[in-house]
């Protein structure tokens, strides 16, 4: 049985006769749980706004955002059902995180609603049947 020193010989050797008869080298498949290559793309800056003022739905909302590559600032804004008209102001980035400050303009209202009415009415009066003269 040859040792360990005998086998690395013939493996170099195998592999410099190979590369001279001109065999074609492919490296070692990579190992199965090797992480995937991560390629990110650098930071690009952009910004952006739309905003939405349907007067005959009642919808009221919009938002802006901008960034430089490296920090968010933004925006948005939406009426609320009660009323009031809520305004989140924010930043974000890789150190701080998302920040926001968020505020209501206004005072909330709820229509006055009746109670329901009654869902069993009262049951009519008994009457016994009259009497079988038969």
């Amino acid at each position: 049985m040859a040792g360990p020193k005998v086998t690395l010989v013939m493996l170099v050797g195998a592999a410099l006769l190979a590369s001279c008869l001109g065999v074609p080298q492919y490296p070692p498949p990579p190992h199965p749980y090797a992480p995937a290559p991560s390629y990110k793309e650098p930071a690009r800056p952009y910004n952006y706004a739309y905003s939405v003022n349907d007067d005959y739905k009642g919808l009221r909302f919009g938002a802006d955002e901008a960034s430089d590559g490296n920090t968010v600032k933004g925006s948005y804004n939406v009426d609320l059902p009660d009323g009031r008209k809520q305004q989140v102001d924010y930043t974000a980035d890789h150190y701080a995180g998302y920040n926001a400050e968020v505020t209501y303009t206004g005072e909330a209202k709820y229509p006055h609603h009746p109670p329901p009415a009654s869902y069993h009415p009262a049951p009519a009066p008994y009457h016994p049947p009259a009497p079988y003269h038969g």
